[in-house]
């Protein structure tokens, strides 16, 4: 059972939410949060597998809420999704460096919302395709020239092949076929990728890519 943890200063955005979710068999919300404040204290509590987090509530904003969650190691495997309102947000980057799993925007599709929820808890970041995909490039092309590749020295040369296709949203099914590889032997390179450059998840290891340099704003397809 998915334990999720809803986060929104609007009753009604959690009400709607909580609807859907309780209607999985394999999804439980176990509770609700209409501050930043509150949903790290709930979190704490709680531990759930999933936090919901709406990026702009009082109190703590979701942004400061996510960094705190992602910081402290008794939550390592909660999973935090953003929620925004609008595509195109200048704090989803952020979110996502701060160790973010990815986000979505309020008006998704019923089936992409529950989609996303398994697919954090499963492992996989909401990278690709489509949104994710435009907006990780959106700001990697705004941000400073890309830092030392130092971290990357310490990876195999197929580990870094397997990070930049990671970076451009493949997953573990499209890297193996690109490498004529087994999925499971795909999943295997972006496990130790994420291991020895100390990724939480898919989605930091995305913004490493970017931000290394490996993967550039202008190699999405």
């Amino acid at each position: 059972m998915t334990r999720v943890l809803l986060a929104d200063d609007q009753l009604l955005v959690r009400a709607g939410f909580r609807a859907l979710l309780d209607a999985q068999p394999d999804i439980e919300v176990v509770g609700e949060a209409a501050d930043g404040g509150e949903a790290l204290t709930q979190t704490v509590r709680l531990t759930p597998d999933v936090v919901l987090m709406d990026i702009r509530m009082p109190v703590l904003d979701g942004l400061a809420a996510t960094r705190r969650i992602t910081a402290d190691p008794r939550l390592a495997d909660v999973k935090v999704v953003i929620l925004t309102t609008f595509e195109l947000d200048e704090y989803v980057f952020e979110a996502i460096r701060s160790g973010a799993s990815g986000f979505l925007v309020k008006d998704t599709e019923p089936d992409e919302l529950l989609r996303a929820v398994r697919a954090v808890v499963s492992g996989d970041a909401l990278l690709s395709p489509g949104v994710t995909r435009r907006l990780i490039a959106e700001f990697a092309a705004r941000s400073k020239e890309p830092a030392a590749a130092t971290a990357l020295e310490q990876l195999t040369e197929r580990e870094r092949e397997v990070m930049a296709l990671v970076g451009i949203g493949l997953s573990n099914e499209e890297i193996a076929r690109r490498l004529v590889v087994s999925p499971l032997t795909a999943k295997t390179h972006v496990s130790r990728t994420m291991v020895k450059l100390g990724a939480r998840d898919r989605a930091q290891l995305v913004v490493l890519a970017y931000e290394s340099g490996l993967v550039r704003p202008g190699w999405l397809g």
